[in-house]
């Protein structure tokens, strides 16, 4: 298989010159959810093609998110010349508009070139994925927690059903192996948490799913878990779930009009006693739960896209 194509063989490569890598994450617009002080994305674009991504939204202005996998083939040598020249250090996060162990990331390796970076300027990092390849980078996160006193990895779970993942999420890693990630990240003492988000109404925003997800996660020594019983859609990212809910799950393409219209928050019907009894479980497993502030639209503001 050419590594330069997407899993299914039709998303191509196109390598840029990028002029800048960091951006500073204003605190004023809730963008520290993560705890972040810095974000960057070596990768434009992704290769999981899962059908809720709010990264497709028009305002994000990726006009070709699904057929082309945008590289910045100088965010290695960007990172060094950015982290050398901060006065103050912080925490570096990655994932939140396209995944950084996305397949490709397998053979051009820009993520682990980055850590490695990170590492040596002292520099904390905070990574979102939905890939069990993060396990590959422990040697280097190890580092980076023993330097900075901060390394998370942060892995999406919307579902304990390799099944149904395979419909709404279908060239991610299933969720048994970001699970088996989990357990072996958290076990050499790296931060873990569950993104429990999104959690698609009518279809996984259920108890035996999401109570579910929390023992699985307690279980593989998960720390916390950030929760959102809902999803965001909009513009192209409406468009294009739509379009596969009509596909994968009849009649429910009607289900969501009826239910939400035009809104861009599409919060479960259940959403409080969802968000309840995951707090509830969260805490007789020991572990934290942080929910997101309520997400806000790219047009109006809104600094980071959940994938």
């Amino acid at each position: 298989m050419n590594p330069d194509l997407d899993l299914n063989g039709s998303t191509r490569v196109r390598e840029i010159e990028a002029k800048t890598l960091v951006s500073r994450v204003p605190r004023s617009n809730d963008g520290s959810w993560y705890r972040t002080d810095y974000n960057m994305n070596v990768y434009r674009g992704c290769q999981h093609r899962c059908i809720y991504c709010n990264s497709r939204s028009a305002c994000y202005r990726i006009d070709r998110f699904d057929d082309e996998i945008v590289v910045k083939k100088n965010a290695v040598a960007l990172l060094e010349d950015e982290l050398r020249r901060k006065r103050n250090k912080g925490i570096v996060g990655t994932g939140s508009m396209s995944d950084p162990y996305m397949p490709l990331e397998g053979c051009r390796q820009l993520t682990r070139q980055c850590l490695a970076v990170i590492a040596r300027y002292g520099f904390g990092v905070h990574i979102h994925t939905k890939s069990d390849l993060v396990v590959r980078d422990l040697d280097l996160l190890t580092k980076i927690r023993r330097i900075s006193g901060h390394a998370v990895v942060a892995v999406t779970l919307t579902t304990g059903d390799d099944n149904l993942a395979a419909k709404v999420e279908p060239f991610a890693p299933s969720p048994s192996r970001r699970l088996a990630a989990l357990k072996t990240l958290a076990a050499s003492g790296i931060e873990t948490w569950v993104t429990l988000m999104p959690v698609l109404p009518f279809i996984e925003d259920n108890q035996p799913n999401l109570l579910g997800l929390v023992h699985a996660a307690a279980d593989a020594g998960v720390f916390g878990v950030f929760p959102f019983p809902g999803m965001t859609l909009r513009d192209r990212q409406r468009a294009y779930y739509y379009e596969h809910l009509a596909q994968l799950f009849p009649g429910f393409r009607e289900l969501y009009a009826r239910t939400y219209g035009s809104s861009y928050i599409c919060r479960s019907p259940d959403a409080d006693r969802l968000m309840e009894s995951v707090r509830s479980a969260c805490r007789a497993a020991g572990m934290k739960t942080r929910p997101i502030p309520e997400p806000r639209d790219c047009a109006k503001g809104e600094q980071l896209s959940l994938l």
